[in-house]
């Protein structure tokens, strides 16, 4: 998978956030709107407006993690309340140890390793981001981890053994994305900790 296909990937990414994060912020008006009238109250209502909040969240992360991305800078605030989003919605709590508005294309860079570690935490844990002078670093720590040998040895390079599935696509997207941007992915683990730097 070369530079193009890489490119190609995230205009497909931001395509595909771009066209539904419209209809989902539609129907998430409407809910309010429901809301303010009284026309609907109880679980359902509960389970449709969590489903929605789910749903938008996801987008608006996936809309960074998997689209194209400049290096207009992205702000502390702005990340971590769409990290707060996606945390209400997942098993996992995220550490945003970054205080200065980052480049986009860097953030995309610690989603997609955020994500890389979340894989490795089926039952939730702690993952922290910090940048220093430059370096990411993306740690995940949990009492349980479930690594895949094959993915995280062969993170660094971005060829892996066995076939890549859908729920693993960070994993070949984070090493192409960040050499397209002149940057090596390092990775380690442990029995209690994931870690990944770039």
């Amino acid at each position: 998978m070369g530079g193009t296909n890489v490119n190609l990937a995230e205009l497909i990414g931001s395509r595909i956030c771009h066209d539904l994060i419209s209809p989902i912020g539609v129907i998430n008006n409407g809910l309010e709107l429901l809301e303010m009238v009284g026309t609907t109250q109880g679980p359902e209502m509960e389970l449709i407006s969590g489903s929605v909040g789910s749903a938008g969240a996801k987008i608006r992360f996936f809309r960074v993690a998997f689209g194209s991305a400049s290096d207009q800078p992205l702000g502390r605030a702005e990340v971590t309340e769409l990290l707060k989003d996606v945390e209400s919605v997942g098993r996992v709590r995220v550490n945003w140890h970054v205080t200065d508005a980052m480049p986009r294309n860097q953030v995309k860079l610690a989603f997609l390793a955020l994500m890389c570690c979340e894989s490795a935490m089926p039952m939730g844990g702690d993952v922290t981001v910090a940048n220093n002078g430059g370096s990411w670093t993306v740690v995940g720590v949990a009492d349980k981890l479930n690594i895949d040998a094959d993915l995280w040895k062969n993170l660094p390079k971005g060829q892996f053994a066995n076939k890549v599935t859908p729920a693993q696509v960070q994993f070949a997207l984070l090493p192409q994305t960040a050499a397209s941007m002149g940057r090596r992915v390092a990775a380690e683990t442990t029995s209690t900790r994931v870690a990944i730097r770039f």
